[in-house]
């Protein structure tokens, strides 16, 4: 994916285990996009709102073929 393609992925996103919009490997380095998890005000590139129900996108994370690589942060979010 190009680091245009990760700036479109925010908002609302559910976990899931199968029929997925993305496959994303968590990792600690070389990321594509770092992700902070927010409560509100999920309206920009990295800001995820996880949710159960009426999500934006479906998200399954796996080991391996990845679509995107993430990493979880608590600042500075967004695409590498």
């Amino acid at each position: 994916m190009s680091k245009t393609d990760v700036e479109a992925i925010y908002g609302k996103v559910k976990f899931v285990d199968h029929f997925e919009d993305y496959k994303v490997k968590v990792v600690d380095h070389f990321a594509d996009l770092h992700v902070k998890v927010v409560n509100n005000f999920a309206d920009s590139p990295g800001k995820w709102k996880i949710v159960d129900h009426f999500e934006d996108f479906k998200i399954k994370k796996v080991d391996n073929f990845e679509d995107f690589k993430i990493k979880f942060v608590d600042h500075f979010e967004g695409p590498q």
